[in-house]
C-alpha cells in the first residue's frame, strides 16, 4: 500500500531514534519524507520518572526519510480515549542501519 492513501489522514510516526510522533500527512515522497500538518510529538516518560509524560505541538513538521521506522494510520476514536499524559513506558531504543 502506497503512502499516498494516507494523504490528508492523521497518523503516528516512529523514528529510528525512538521519537513518536502524530500529525495529517500533508506530504510525502518517493525517499519517505513526510510532511505532518498539526504535528504532535508525544515523550512517554518511565513511572520513575518524577515529571508526568507530554505532548509537544509542532506545528507543521519535516520528517526526513532517513530518519522513518514506521509510518500507521492513526485510530482517531481509540487516541482520543487515551490520557497520553498518564501514560508511562520504557524508552523505545534507537534502530540502525547496517
Amino acid at each position: 500500500m502506497s503512502l499516498n492513501t494516507y494523504l490528508n489522514k492523521r497518523v503516528t510516526v516512529l523514528t529510528l531514534d525512538g521519537r513518536t510522533m502524530i500529525g495529517t500527512l500533508f506530504s510525502c515522497d518517493g525517499s519517505m519524507n513526510l510532511v505532518l500538518q498539526d504535528a504532535t510529538e508525544r515523550i512517554i516518560r518511565p513511572r520513575e520518572e518524577e515529571q508526568a509524560s507530554e505532548e509537544v505541538p509542532l506545528g507543521l513538521y519535516i520528517v526526513r526519510g532517513d530518519s522513518v521506522a514506521v509510518v500507521g494510520r492513526l485510530d482517531e476514536e481509540l487516541d482520543r480515549s487515551i490520557d497520553w499524559r498518564k501514560v508511562n513506558g520504557e524508552v523505545l531504543g534507537g534502530t540502525r542501519h547496517v
